[in-house]
């Protein structure tokens, strides 16, 4: 009798130990998905640091103007790998459905901050893709 009232007390113990883990698993399994819309700039050659300024400042500023975008990040290239082409500015925008993604693209402030873009720009590159 005290020999299976261990064994089921050990047993009652693996169950509950394992539990937590499989709610994180239900967890992370059940995580929204995101729509993120990456953006790559390539700035003309004579672009004043000023100016690249302006626009990285332009843009993070569109988070708060325009509702539809979810999360907003950016940074600078620093891969050792020499693979980016020129390129060296990355802004990530996320969006919680597509159509808050196509409200955002012909959105008024978005337009003014292509406007901002467009002197100093050389070339874009512009990928959206839903998180997994």
């Amino acid at each position: 009798m005290k020999k299976t009232l261990v064994c089921l007390s050990l047993a009652i113990l693996v169950v509950l130990s394992a539990l937590p883990v499989f709610g994180a698993e239900k967890k992370a399994a059940t995580a929204p998905r995101l729509l993120r819309h990456v953006v790559m700039f390539k700035f003309k050659a004579d672009a004043k640091p000023s100016e690249v300024q302006k626009v990285v400042d332009a843009f993070g500023d569109l988070k708060k103007k325009i509702s539809q975008v979810a999360a907003y990040e950016w940074g600078t290239n620093n891969s050792p790998e020499n693979l980016n082409k020129g390129f060296t500015h990355c802004f990530v925008l996320s969006f919680k459905t597509e159509k808050d993604r196509d409200a955002y693209l012909p959105h008024p402030d978005h337009k003014a901050f292509v406007g901002l873009l467009k002197p100093v720009l050389e070339e874009a590159f512009v990928i959206d893709y839903w998180t997994n």
